[in-house]
């Protein structure tokens, strides 16, 4: 267990580098978000969901669907470091031509719906988990939503419909930053009492450290021990995570880093990275 933990820090480790260099290299794009989810995916990816990288259509294959399509530099890179596609095309992000657009698209391996129009993917997500249920796969069906985005009435639409059909091969996650475009959530539209809405909602509710990856592998084996009901990770999370410059900052929503700025940040992320396997 202990190797497993040391690996998935790692890989979120990796992670977080790469959305660093690729969205510098863009120069554009959304740091905050991506760096929240750096767990929450590296957990996914690397040990909770079923999936092969040398075909991508497998049927029997989970399903990841990111409903917060802007925080695709995430996802891009976990894509990349399991072998989807080689790591040299993450610096092609956001270029004409590349395979890898400022949203998710379905030319990307590995991507299995394009997103970014926000509130939309949970619904997404519930035709997703109810077409495997309707073909008896037993494939399960992920679903990385942002705090913000709940704040639309379509996530609430598909939430409500979920329940009713007792879909509980959906298991969706709230990056829980506290933050979207404008500033604070809490000040542009409070989402709170976030766990009896969904509770209310008829969904198992986990709350957990959205950076802590025993919590995380917690509250994803729970979720499949659920029955007749989907089940949502509450991830608390911090807004441009594992760079001090970024973390609770507004304005790194959707400002990639400078080259000077790059550069304090992945001297940042090494130390971390060193500090961890002296442990």
């Amino acid at each position: 267990m202990e190797k497993k933990i040391k690996l998935l820090k790692s890989k979120s480790n990796s992670i977080r580098k790469l959305i660093i260099e690729m969205l510098s290299e863009a120069k554009s794009g959304h740091p905050g978000g991506s760096l929240s989810a750096a767990e929450i995916i590296a957990c996914l990816y690397f040990e909770i969901m079923r999936h092969d990288s040398k075909n991508p259509d497998w049927s029997q294959r989970d399903r990841f669907h990111l409903s917060k399509g802007h925080c695709c530099p995430a996802l891009y890179a976990a894509l990349a470091l399991c072998g989807y596609f080689p790591l040299e095309e993450l610096m092609k992000l956001r270029k004409l031509g590349s395979l890898l657009q400022g949203h998710p698209d379905k030319r990307t391996p590995g991507i299995e719906v394009a997103s970014g129009s926000l509130g939309q993917g949970l619904s997404v997500a519930l035709g997703m988990a109810l077409a495997c249920r309707i073909d008896k796969n037993d494939s399960r069906v992920y679903c990385l939503m942002g705090d913000g985005e709940i704040q639309e009435g379509n996530i609430w639409e598909a939430a409500m419909a979920a329940a009713h059909y007792k879909v509980d091969n959906l298991c969706g996650i709230v990056d829980y930053n506290r933050f979207q475009i404008d500033g604070r959530t809490e000040e542009i539209m409070s989402i709170e009492p976030l766990v009896n809405k969904w509770e209310s909602f008829g969904w198992h509710v986990i709350q957990s450290d959205g950076h802590n990856v025993e919590e995380l592998l917690e509250a994803f084996a729970k979720t499949k021990t659920v029955k007749s009901k989907p089940s949502v990770i509450i991830a608390h999370t911090v807004k441009g995570k594992g760079v001090s410059f970024m973390e609770h900052v507004v304005d790194f929503h959707g400002r990639a880093p400078s080259d000077k700025e790059k550069e304090v940040a992945l001297k940042e992320l090494q130390d971390i990275e060193d500090d961890e396997s002296t442990l």
